[in-house]
């Protein structure tokens, strides 16, 4: 049963069966019970009656017992077991004190004539009396008396369970059942049908997207505001990202082949112009290419790394530490670097990838600083913050988000090989944002940019 309609139906069916079975259940056993209760009543109503006249000395063989036997039939059973009274066409009785249906002589009274009693205890059973050829069930009072005379005595009056009500009850609700099943299961089919009807046409929808592979398509919202319309929104923030991914993807692929594409060019003349002509090759400038070429393919390889999701290590930097190291190797800078990163700063990371931020930033501040460079680290109990300044001319503000894009280079009069390929800060920003961290970019209090990696503590 693959249809999410017909198992709905069918589970709302069964649930509904099953209710209605229990409550049924119960229902005749509260009227089952009543029925017992109300009849247990007049059973001792009737036995009362007998017991009373017991009492005030009217002897066995002259009980006025009740004419309606088939309502009220009635035994009387004496202390020493003997029928002593039973009413009319009573043909078999069970539940009470004998199962005789003839009244023996009853034996001579003795005493002083005192005065009877009925006791005021009353026990009840339950058992099958034949009238004029009919059997039904009856409930049965037991109550004990005395008469004048010392005569005892136990009084069995009965009253019918009514058998056929409760039976005429359980009969018309298994009739009913199947009928109210049947609607329910019909209800839930349809108003199932109408609630996934937008499902539906989100699949639709769906499987045209992906035949078409045009992502700039959408699945229609219903206004309802429930589940379904979440879902449909969930999709078409799920289709809008995938469509700027597949977009950031197919730029990342143009702009790779177009920076790829000047550095082996130039290598390609250079070395065709040395094969032909040796005393014209520019070692230098093939060798700069090369090296050009290298770090742009290792961008490009680290980029396709974090896109696919690598994580950073678990391990514990010092980036106090890493910065004074990292700046101390480093030779051949534009201008001077000064350095305040004192004490422990530590984070938890990749000591590789967070030097490559290090080294990154500290290119991206050498083009651009006029006379000089200030890193500082400044550690916290909740975050470390690691802060590249410079004096140039700083970014604008209306492009502090987009230097952070890929192959973006705001001074288009720099040249490439001295600009780079625009993937240094994207790169810096990804790495941030992988530990947990963010990269950002304001004004410097000496006009230049400040840019500041905020990174949680370890």
């Amino acid at each position: 049963m693959r249809s999410v309609r017909a198992r709905t139906a069918l589970g709302a069916t069964l649930v509904v069966a099953l209710a209605l079975v229990v409550a049924g259940v119960a229902l005749l056993s509260v009227l089952r019970g009543n029925l017992a209760d109300q009849a247990g009543l007049r059973a001792d109503v009737t036995a009362r009656s007998v017991a009373s006249q017991i009492a005030s000395g009217t002897p066995f063989g002259e009980l006025d017992l009740p004419d309606d036997t088939e309502e009220h039939p009635v035994q009387v059973v004496d202390d020493d077991g003997r029928v002593v009274a039973v009413g009319e066409d009573i043909e078999a009785i069970e539940g009470t004190g004998s199962g005789r249906t003839k009244a023996l002589p009853a034996r001579p009274e003795e005493g002083d004539g005192g005065t009877g009693e009925v006791s005021g205890e009353v026990a009840y059973s339950t058992g099958d009396v034949t009238v004029d050829g009919d059997t039904a069930t009856y409930r049965f009072a037991a109550v004990e008396a005395s008469g004048p005379r010392g005569a005892e005595a136990t009084v069995y009056a009965g009253a019918p369970l009514a058998g056929q009500t409760v039976s005429g009850v359980r009969d018309a609700m298994l009739a009913a059942l199947p009928g109210l099943l049947l609607v329910v299961a019909g209800v839930t089919w349809l108003v199932t049908r109408r609630a996934l009807k937008p499902v539906e046409g989100i699949r639709r929808e769906m499987a045209a997207i992906t035949a078409s592979e045009d992502l700039s398509r959408r699945v229609p919202e219903p206004g309802t505001g429930d589940e379904v319309a979440r879902l449909a929104r969930t999709t078409n923030e799920t289709l809008a990202a995938l469509e700027a991914s597949v977009d950031r993807q197919r730029r990342f692929v143009a702009d790779a082949s177009h920076e790829l594409r000047s550095p082996i060019a130039s290598l390609r003349t250079q070395l065709e112009v040395g094969a032909a002509h040796p005393e014209l090759l520019d070692l230098d400038g093939a060798v700069a290419d090369t090296v050009r070429l290298q770090r742009l393919a290792a961008d490009l390889l680290l980029l396709a790394r974090l896109d696919a999701g690598e994580r950073p290590g678990q391990g514990r930097v010092d980036l106090a530490a890493l910065v004074r190291e990292e700046i101390a190797q480093r030779s051949g800078d534009r201008v001077p670097v000064t350095v305040d990163a004192e004490g422990v700063a530590e984070v938890g990371g990749s000591r590789g990838q967070l030097a490559r931020v290090l080294g990154n930033l500290l290119d991206n501040a050498q083009r651009h600083a006029a006379t000089g460079v200030t890193v500082t680290v400044r550690g916290g109990a909740r975050a470390v913050v690691l802060s590249v300044q410079d004096d140039g001319a700083g970014v604008p503000e209306a492009e502090r988000e987009r230097v952070f894009e890929r192959f973006v280079r705001l001074d288009d009069a720099r040249s490439r090989d001295e600009g780079g390929a625009g993937l240094g800060l994207a790169i810096a920003r990804d790495i941030a944002v992988r530990h947990g961290g963010t990269l950002t970019v304001r004004r410097s209090p000496s006009g230049g940019a400040l840019f500041e990696l905020r990174l949680p503590s370890s």
